[in-house]
This record gives structure tokens, sequence and C-alpha cells, in this order.
């Protein structure tokens, strides 16, 4: 099987590497990628992109439907991440996450691709009261990130995809260890919080609902994603990626955190106004649809395993938020030493030799 997997050098890619050359051993992966956050390595073992048979570089906006010759699945994880770069990029994120993405099913689809899986979020439904959020509910993109995600999950169910089979995965938000370890997601900035300053300060009061998964379950709904037939689901689909048992408060994960790393202390802001990002999701149909494919990691787990993996590369930063473990950080850095455009495109700043 052949499978090109899009955004392969960010946070969830290397983990998604490991997996599929794991269970698709016969594999053929190939990686594309703009390269912003290669550097950002946490890890002392070996580059994440050695288990590919192939790498290329490049700005999603402008992948060669040759790419795509004789591929079987697409894994689409390219994007502008998270919503404090979507604020900041309005224009690239929506033509990156939306724009691109579909321009590139229409290429997968013309080049015979019998799969495309599409990274989705549950931030798309934004500020929920009341129950868990099933696939059926009411949307409430609150940013741009969000909107970029619905609008290009809408055109995948609208265009035409002939015979290739799309799946949009909902995900929860993510955690866990990786070769590319982002800090700006709560649970691994909770543990980063406790291991360099001993202290967790949760802004709110601690009441937000978030949805979580752990990267490691990602990748093990990509691998049922890349295998569904349209017998289970329909040709298009877009579910809830995660597991109800993992709806929790932030101050739950705060104090899950607590107690993998003995000694740390917790505050809460109780004067902070409500946080809007609040929701919970139901993953009952992930859940039939994908029985043997359900998230197995457990929160203790997961914190242990960032604290191992923080631990292991003597991380020690009490200014992490301003390091290359934040993407956000990462862009501003390459813009402001003129690297990259504001709409995240590289510049060729090479001189020819003398």
């Amino acid at each position: 099987m052949k499978i090109l997997i899009t955004g392969n050098m960010g946070y969830v890619g290397p983990v998604v590497l490991r997996h599929l050359s794991a269970v698709i051993p016969e594999g053929h992966l190939i990686g594309y990628d703009s390269g912003f956050f290669a550097h950002c390595l946490t890890t002392r073992d070996c580059l994440p992109e050695i288990r590919l048979q192939k790498q290329v570089f490049g700005d999603i906006r402008d992948l060669s439907p040759e790419l795509l010759a004789s591929v079987d699945a697409v894994v689409h994880l390219a994007a502008v991440s998270n919503d404090p770069m979507g604020d900041r990029f309005h224009a690239p994120t929506d033509e990156i996450n939306f724009r691109a993405s579909i321009q590139l099913a229409e290429r997968s689809r013309d080049a015979g691709v019998r799969s495309f899986v599409f990274a989705s979020s549950c931030s798309i439904y934004g500020f929920a009261e009341g129950g868990p959020r099933k696939e059926t509910d009411p949307l409430n993109p609150l940013t741009a990130y969000a909107r970029s995600k619905i609008a290009a999950e809408r055109a995948l169910a609208q265009i035409d995809t002939g015979d290739m089979v799309v799946t949009c995965l909902r995900f929860a938000t993510a955690c866990g260890m990786s070769d590319r370890l982002r800090l700006d997601l709560v649970l691994n900035d909770f543990v980063a919080c406790a291991l360099a300053h001993g202290t967790i300060s949760v802004l709110s009061d601690g009441s937000p609902w978030r949805p979580l998964i752990n990267v490691r379950d990602m990748a093990r709904a990509i691998e049922w994603a890349i295998s569904r037939t349209a017998s289970s689901g329909g040709r298009y689909l877009a579910v809830n990626a995660g597991s109800t048992d993992w709806n929790y408060q932030v101050r739950d994960l705060a104090a899950a955190v607590a107690a993998e790393i003995p000694g740390t202390t917790i505050t809460t802001n109780r004067e902070a106004p409500p946080d809007k990002r609040s929701y919970r999701v139901d993953f009952s149909l992930f859940r039939s649809l994908a029985p043997d494919h359900q998230p197995s990691m457990t929160l203790q787990e997961t914190v242990r395993m960032i604290r191992d993996g923080l631990k292991e590369i003597d991380f020690a930063d009490r200014n992490f938020r301003n390091s290359e473990r934040i993407r956000l950080h990462v862009v501003n850095e390459h813009i402001a030493s003129g690297r990259l455009s504001s709409s995240l495109r590289w510049i060729n700043t090479s001189k020819p030799a003398r």
C-alpha cells in the first residue's frame, strides 16, 4: 500500500509514521511537508523520517499531482495548526486548511486514490452547553482554525469524489509524547509547567470541558480510516474521533498531572470570565464503526509518557512558552529572520556562489 502523509513533520506526523510503519510493514510511505518545524525535535532517537520511503518538501498549496501517482491513501495532516496561529494568519489559514485541502482531495480523486483521510477537529463545536455533542448537532466554530476545518468538511461532502472514500476525523484535543512535541496544548503545557516551575496555573476557574486524545490513539484512528470501506459509514463520513471517557474538565487534567509529578501545586483563577471553549463530545458513532481501533491509552499513562519524554531530553526550560516548543513562536521567528513571508511561504534568500 502506498500512502502519502501531508504535514508529516509536525506534532502528530511522527507518531503516525511510527504506527503505520509497524502495522503496515509492506507499506510505501511518502511524506510531504513545508519543513517549518523540522528542527523542533524532542527526542534523542533517530529522525522519525527514516521510516519513510520518500520525503518531499513543499507547500501544500503547491503539491504536484504527479506525487499522487499510484497512491492508495492520503492522510492529510498539513494545516495551520491551532487557534493562535489562525488568529494571526487568517488568510493563510483559509488557503491552507480549506482551499488547499479541497484541491488535494480533487487531485487525489483524479489520480485514483482509494482513501482520503482529513484531520478535522472537535473544536468546530465551540461553546456547547448541555450534553456531549454528536455529529448531527449544531456547530459553533469560534476561531479561524475551527471555521477552516468545517469549511473543508462541508466542501468535501459536496464535491464529486468519485469512488474515493473520504473520512473526516474530528479529533479531540491532541496530547501525548511525540518526536516533535508541542507544548501549546493543554495537557502537554500542564506537564511542562509542573516540571519547569513546580506549579500549574489554570487561567480559568478550571470548570471548562475538553475532550482529549493521545496522539498514539490518533494514529490508530487514522489506520482505521485508511482501511475503511464505503459499506462502513458511507463514501463520505465525518466522525468524532476519541473516547467518551476522555471528556475532562480542565481542573481534572491539572490534578492528574500533579498526581504523577509530586510536589506540584495548582492555582486557578476564580475571577476569570467564562471560557467559551468548553464542550463535551459524544464518540459513540466512532465506537460503533471502529470497535477494534478505539483509544487504548489512559490519562495517567499519557501524563507519565510526556513527563518521561521531557526528562529524557533534560527539559527544564522555565521560559518554554517562548521556545520552539510553541508553534506560533517558531513561525514568528521564521518571519522575523526573513525566512518566511506573512503568507506562510518560504522566502528564497540564497545568494549565488562567488
